[in-house]
């Protein structure tokens, strides 16, 4: 169908010089995949045939790339809908959505960062990595990432509304990763504030490939243990679970699992999903069935084109009736936030840290003809609650922000949140 409408499209471009053509061509494509993808057969109510009478003269018209962009960020507009925009080409090869692994480079220093105080901050250090190895410490920031400025990159792109932090931190971590085998030359700003210069080794990034569908190999991580959470001021243990995706189906489930059978006697479950940007739904529902014991209850549903799908949980053996919290923040999306915001407005669980990504359709990053991105949702996601997740995001019950200082001191301040919550909860029992 794209080719078609491509070929009766010719004698117009034709016309037209080889960068305009491609700008026209583009407009199609966008506007082609709205009228045959959206999960509405009238997108957003409009007559979508109309605005395609109305925008494609003034592309026709359009002088130069920016007003062609500016023509489809407007078009999209109309639909009043999130999870839909345009990447200019060069934020779309920098932030690597094709998924090409040259582009930015698989290889990892076991470093991940967030953008804190306009600072890209290391906030984890992989066990047993170059990181580890050269004394990397969380806390410390990113002044200069092989030759790039990334303090000013950083404040740059915080101080920039228009770009989700998810964007941004993939922005930042790609600027400090490369080919496995290669190095990177990373100059940090320690605890005392001084220049502390470390080339880190690259290597295969922390996990087990695991592949799904037309997925492209992903490594995906699981870890579970319990905390002795004395110095917070608890008097039990609680489980502590988090990985990385919501993939590696058999692998995850089995952990998650077990985790869940060996924290029976706990104080309080912890599910950290902090950088956690989704995968496989099925498995939020598998999960939340070891936290529900009442049958017919779900977590939210998924409206597209031609079909409903109703996230239905099941619950499960053995199961935990025990407090339970999860952690978010701004790159946790997704299936992350299917969970979360589910069992939150199920009133199961508490959740701590900062806003999710706010990306919980089903959404897909084509490339234009032009170059540029576009990207588009193809379902609409309703959480049990009656609220969108799309654009909104999971709010934590309880708001609690990392800061350098407090990682530099040995705290994570969200977790020390979710802890004293759990002590709270069992010492009102």
């Amino acid at each position: 169908m794209h080719r078609l409408l491509v070929f009766l499209a010719i004698p117009l471009w034709a016309q037209a010089p080889p960068n305009h053509q491609r700008d026209l061509d583009s407009f199609e494509k966008v506007w082609t995949t709205i009228r045959d993808k959206h999960w509405e057969k009238s997108p957003g109510g409009l007559d979508w045939q109309a605005i395609h009478a109305e925008f494609r003269p003034k592309v026709e018209k359009a002088q130069n790339i920016d007003e062609v962009r500016g023509l489809l960020t407007e078009m999209l507009g109309r639909l009043h809908q999130t999870h839909f925009g345009i990447l200019p080409a060069t934020v779309y090869e920098e932030v690597g959505v094709l998924g090409d692994a040259d582009a930015i480079g698989e290889g990892s220093s076991g470093i991940d960062l967030r953008m804190l105080e306009g600072q890209a901050v290391v906030t984890r250090v992989d066990p047993g990595s170059s990181a580890e190895r050269a004394g990397v410490k969380p806390g410390w920031s990113v002044k200069l990432a092989n030759g790039v400025n990334l303090q000013a990159a950083a404040s740059e792109l915080e101080a920039d509304p228009s770009i989700p932090e998810i964007i941004s931190t993939r922005v930042l971590l790609g600027r400090i990763s490369g080919p496995v085998g290669g190095k990177t030359q990373i100059t940090f700003l320690d605890e005392a504030g001084a220049e502390a210069k470390r080339e880190l080794a690259l290597a295969a990034p922390r996990g087990r490939m695991a592949s799904f569908g037309n997925l492209p190999d992903t490594p995906v991580w699981f870890e579970s243990k319990l905390i002795d959470a004395a110095s917070a001021g608890s008097k039990g243990p609680a489980g502590y679970v988090r990985f990385n995706y919501f993939l590696d189906l058999q692998r995850v489930m089995e952990g998650f699992g077990g985790a869940v059978k060996a924290c029976q006697n706990c104080s309080g479950m912890i599910i950290d999903l902090r950088g956690n940007p989704g995968g496989i739904g099925a498995m939020a529902m598998g999960m939340a069935g070891y936290f529900l014991d009442q049958p017919g209850l779900r977590l939210g549903t998924m409206y597209l084109r031609d079909a409903q799908l109703n996230f239905a949980v099941n619950p499960r053996f053995p199961s935990f009736a025990g407090p339970l919290a999860i952690l978010l923040d701004a790159c946790s999306a997704s299936t992350s936030e299917i969970f979360a915001g589910g069992l939150q407005d199920l009133h199961r669980a508490r959740v701590f840290g900062s806003r999710s990504a706010a990306a919980a359709l089903p959404s897909v990053i084509d490339r234009l003809p032009n170059g540029d991105g576009f990207q588009y949702a193809v379902g609409n996601y309703i959480s049990e609650g009656g609220k969108p997740l799309e654009g909104v995001g999971v709010t934590p019950d309880s708001e609690v922000r990392l800061t350098r200082a407090g990682l530099l001191a040995g705290h994570d301040a969200v977790v020390e949140a979710a802890l004293g919550w759990i002590e709270t909860e069992k010492a009102a029992k």
